[in-house]
């Protein structure tokens, strides 16, 4: 049986987030699209939108594999799969973090809004 694409572009796959978390993965890339932060992949840095972008075209890449929220996060915002080299975030003067941390970070938050 194949699972549709969320409606976030990219074909159909064997394997996804549950439906319970679909939801979390379109906050993630949106959180991300909307960001004023500058995302560094590969040594350049790149701006939200372009960053969610990315990260939906690697999720669609990955679909078969991915069937949680945080394996969403694992398989399309932490690295490169090309260098392996972490992606990190810059958010005005603070030091960078690892996009990892960050995303993780949101998920945690929005999970709280949620059950409220």
């Amino acid at each position: 049986m194949f699972v549709t694409s969320i409606g976030l572009g990219g074909a159909a796959a064997l394997a996804d987030v549950p439906e319970s978390q679909k939801k979390e993965v379109e906050h993630l890339l949106e959180f991300v699209s909307t960001s004023d932060c500058e995302f560094e992949r590969n040594g350049k840095k790149h701006p939200g939108e372009k960053a969610s972008s990315h990260m939906n075209r690697k999720y669609n890449h990955f679909r078969d594999k991915i069937t949680t929220t945080e394996e969403f996060i694992e398989y399309s915002g932490t690295k490169s799969t090309r260098s392996g080299e972490e992606y990190l975030i810059y958010c005005g003067t603070s030091d960078p973090i690892t996009s990892k941390d960050w995303l993780l970070e949101e998920l945690r938050v929005y999970r709280q809004k949620d059950t409220r």
